[in-house]
């Protein structure tokens, strides 16, 4: 009897949003149902985000970024005002730092709450996805009260925030993040303890801490594994070190872990959305600054953690009112690297599990 040969085959996975994420293109190369190599193909939405801001003035560049990580655009506002903030060395009004952190915790809350209702269609299930967007609609509604937009708000400023916000405003945050638990506990029976999803997601892309470190991850991705590793408390930004929240971590570093960690997580900001309520100041929310800053002649590199890892930028001044050299530290780009060891020898059915778990956003990688 001969012996039977099989060939490799190569299939193109994307570049179409609703099964990649976004506009990422994977090469595939699979052995009957097997994952020989996978190579990721990015620059689909690239919009040299990084060189425009070479052409504008710092406050315009605030508006660009929004569309960065657009479903987090309050961390990439934040990330940017904060480095500037350090190259003029300007102190920001206490209310000011409240305000932005019960924003990007909200923030951090939605970008969670997308992550759920689109990795519980990944995997099969359609159900999360309504009862996320549920939730999500009710913090879009917040930040159309505070901002005047619900996706790209455009409202940290050098220096502190737009505008200040009304009672009804902090009221109705309040409210929302008091009963987010309950709603949490319904999302927990849809997919926590659903049998079919935790055979998608249990020992699916296990990593080591040591692994994902050497890669460079950030992030839920990293914390999965064990390492215990969050910019707010390892290195704290703004007014973090004032509020009490815990860290959440894995074991097994696999794709149910990375989706527990983000579960927990929202419970966690929650929590700090309730204390900085409680305690917010008042006074101004923006120190003095001229429209159009003018930093000196200098360099700063500061980092936040944003719900997919850790943001950075880095700024070059040339001492004009605008940047001469900007530069973005993206976690999703970064975590992408993981994409092709992770996939050797899973199944094709592994892929969108494993890409799913990543959430990346196209717009943060492309930039």
């Amino acid at each position: 009897m001969s012996e039977l040969r099989t060939e490799s085959i190569r299939v193109n996975f994307g570049p179409v949003h609703p099964s990649t994420h976004g506009v990422l293109y994977l090469i595939v190369d699979l052995d009957g149902e097997i994952i020989v190599n996978a190579e990721p193909v990015i620059g689909y939405l690239h919009r040299g985000m990084e060189k425009i801001f070479e052409n504008r003035n710092y406050s315009q560049c605030i508006a660009i970024i929004d569309r960065a990580d657009y479903v987090g655009a309050f961390f990439n506002e934040m990330v940017l005002v904060h480095t500037v903030e350090q190259l003029i060395e300007i102190e920001v009004p206490e209310r000011g730092e409240y305000l932005r952190v019960i924003l990007m915790e909200l923030n951090r809350i939605a970008h969670h709450l997308l992550f759920y209702g689109s990795y519980g269609m990944d995997v099969g299930a359609i159900s999360p996805f309504l009862y996320c967007w549920r939730e999500r609609e009710k913090i879009m509604d917040l930040f159309e009260m505070a901002a005047g937009y619900r996706l790209h708000q455009n409202y940290f400023r050098v220096g502190g925030v737009k505008e200040d916000v009304g009672d009804e405003f902090l009221r109705r945050s309040l409210k929302f993040v008091q009963e987010l638990p309950a709603w949490l506990k319904e999302y927990e029976v849809l997919l926590t303890y659903n049998e079919i999803f935790n055979l998608r997601t249990r020992n699916v892309g296990k990593m080591t801490p040591e692994w994902a470190i050497n890669l460079g991850m950030t992030g839920p991705m990293l914390r999965a594994t064990g390492f215990r590793w969050d910019v707010r408390r390892g290195d704290p930004y703004s007014i973090y070190d004032k509020f009490d929240f815990e860290v959440p971590v894995g074991t097994h570093g696999d794709c149910f872990d990375a989706y527990r960690i983000r579960m927990l997580e929202m419970i966690q900001s929650a929590r700090i959305v309730e204390q900085a309520i409680n305690s917010i100041p008042s006074g101004p929310v923006r120190a003095k600054t001229r429209l159009n800053v003018r930093p000196p002649k200098g360099e700063a590199y500061t980092r936040i953690e944003s719900p997919l890892g850790e943001l950075a930028c880095y700024i070059v001044s040339d001492g004009t009112e605008k940047p001469y050299r900007a530069k973005l530290r993206a976690p999703s780009f970064v975590n992408l690297e993981a994409i092709p060891e992770l996939l050797k020898g899973k199944l094709i059915a592994d892929i969108i599990a494993l890409l799913g778990i990543f959430m990346p956003v196209m717009g943060e990688v492309d930039r």
